[in-house]
């Protein structure tokens, strides 16, 4: 009998990737949206030609479906095939900022690309530990391009070494904050603060047109839905289309229902849908019809800086990406336990968009003026550990969605205000302006570094799962995304579910 993964995100071509290797037979099981095909077209016509040939008239094409898209929603490429409507999958979805993906390759063909491990120190109450998944990481990073370089990083951490990768190169704007930053070297150790070049899942053939946020013509940011894809090519591999509703555990296997009726058996499940639809799909096979789960959030916020000096060209000019530039970790005990994670953004046209809008009509005529000053905007992008962050309690509802309830942290307000204070004394060393003034949270599970629902335990009782992600109770069902993290630390999530899942595909029996 066959292995079924169940969703083709990071952790799904992940955890497939582990047992395939292993020369065990995997089913692969997803609801197999892709790009539509005059999106796809439109796509392919501007990566058939230079950057430099592009018309205006191309490029605001190109990016205007980005600029309108319904609260809530993240568009790439002027679709929403990656992103399911919140209303789908939740009820009263305007209360939290998490949606699901029904898209080959899930929710990365929508993310930011920033990679990094964790941080030994910050999943010290894990029932693993960092070396536990170092080989892990190292192994997805066969598959996963990583560029980035050797940096004052490093020494946080060091299970994945930058030595032989190829960084991106950074934006005018970026390159003198790094150079800032190097001659504050003292100074920002001082503050508890490590600065280094993003660290991205970024193909080095990038073309530096600028149309990161928008989508890449090129597909060089990476998605999952590439690995599916050199999957398929694999003899034990095989694919098809369907929603799981639910699974039922028996001795010898497992059955599970598609949406259309359809029952699969499988001698193992791995659940890497997601962590709304492993809710979903978790609490639809419980015995327990009332029962609820819990996710946790790590807290975002941005908080805008000016520039004070000259770029040596203007920021939006090509060649440049709009991707994270730098990393700031701040690691402070006096701030939190944990690293405080800062992702560092310099010129995009989303700033010119939202100055625009926000501004323009109070004052008429006024759109040049603010097109200029975004062109001085240095946006930093924080995160909190979730142990300082609100939780998102789950439970179903008649018509199979799920009902959010947001259960506010204490800690969040005061964290993020010590963390808002130090990262504004980093950024006046790097010499901004930080605007405390502008800084805006982000709604609960907008982060989309959510999960831990079902955490791992050494001894797991009700509602954990043990350390190969299995819930208790269950001996062939295993949770292999960020659905069985026992806490989301600041730093990027998704390179390390990528690891858990693919060591979860390598123990498992």
């Amino acid at each position: 009998m066959t292995d079924l993964v169940i969703g083709s995100g990071p952790s799904g071509v992940s955890v497939a990737m582990a047992l395939l290797n292993r020369g065990r037979q995997v089913l692969m099981l997803d609801p197999g949206g892709r790009l539509e095909a005059p999106a796809q077209d439109r796509r392919d016509k501007l990566a058939a030609s230079d950057p430099d040939t592009w018309s205006v008239d191309d490029q605001k094409k190109w990016q205007a479906p980005q600029f309108d898209t319904p609260p809530g929603q993240v568009r790439r490429f002027g679709s929403d095939f990656a992103m399911v409507p919140g209303a789908d999958t939740l009820v009263s979805p305007e209360r939290i900022g998490l949606r699901a993906s029904h898209a080959v390759g899930g929710l990365s063909n929508l993310w930011g690309s920033a990679v990094l491990p964790n941080r030994a120190e910050d999943i010290a109450d894990w029932p693993i530990g960092i070396d536990d998944l170092a080989p892990h990481y190292r192994a997805v990073a066969e598959f996963l391009p990583v560029s980035g370089q050797q940096d004052a990083l490093q020494t946080l951490f060091p299970a994945l070494s930058m030595q032989d990768r190829v960084p991106l190169t950074p934006s005018p704007q970026a390159q003198q904050l790094l150079q800032r930053l190097e001659h504050q070297k003292t100074s920002l150790s001082e503050l508890g603060a490590h600065a280094g070049l993003a660290r991205l899942a970024v193909d080095p053939g990038c073309q530096y047109c600028g149309q990161c946020l928008h989508g890449c013509p090129w597909g060089y940011i990476y998605s999952a839905q590439k690995t599916f894809d050199d999957l398929r090519h694999h003899s034990a591999f095989q694919y098809r289309t369907g929603l799981a509703r639910r699974f039922e555990e028996h001795a010898d296997h497992v059955a599970v229902t598609l949406d259309n009726g359809e029952t699969l058996q499988a001698t193992r499940v791995f659940v890497a849908a997601g962590v709304l639809e492993t809710a979903r799909l978790f609490l639809a096979s419980s015995p327990d019809p009332t029962t609820g789960l819990q996710l946790q959030d790590s807290q975002h916020f941005f908080l805008p800086s000016l520039h004070r000096w000259l770029a040596p060209r203007r920021p939006d000019q090509r060649p440049y990406h709009t991707l994270p530039q730098i990393f700031i970790e701040l690691d402070d005990p006096e701030i939190s336990p944990h690293l405080v994670h800062a992702q560092i953004y310099t010129w995009n046209e989303f700033f010119a968009h939202d100055l625009i809008n926000s501004y323009s009509s109070k004052l008429p005529r006024s759109a040049p003026l603010w097109r200029r000053l975004a062109r001085r905007l240095i946006v930093a992008q924080a995160f909190l550990h979730s142990a300082h962050s609100a939780w998102i309690n789950l439970t179903l509802a008649a018509d199979g969605r799920l009902v959010p309830t947001v259960k506010s942290n204490d800690e969040t307000a005061t964290v993020m205000e010590q963390a808002t204070s130090r990262l504004a004394q980093v950024m006046k060393l790097a010499g901004l302006i930080p605007l405390r003034f502008a800084r805006r949270p982000g709604d609960v599970g907008s982060s989309f570094h959510v999960g831990g629902s079902v955490p791992m335990a050494k001894a797991p009782s009700a509602g954990q799962s043990d350390i190969l992600g299995r819930p208790k109770g269950l001996s062939r069902v295993h949770l292999v995304d960020a659905s069985s993290l026992p806490s989301i630390p600041a730093t990027t999530i998704t390179f390390s579910v990528m690891a858990n899942a693919h060591r979860i595909g390598t123990l498992t029996p």
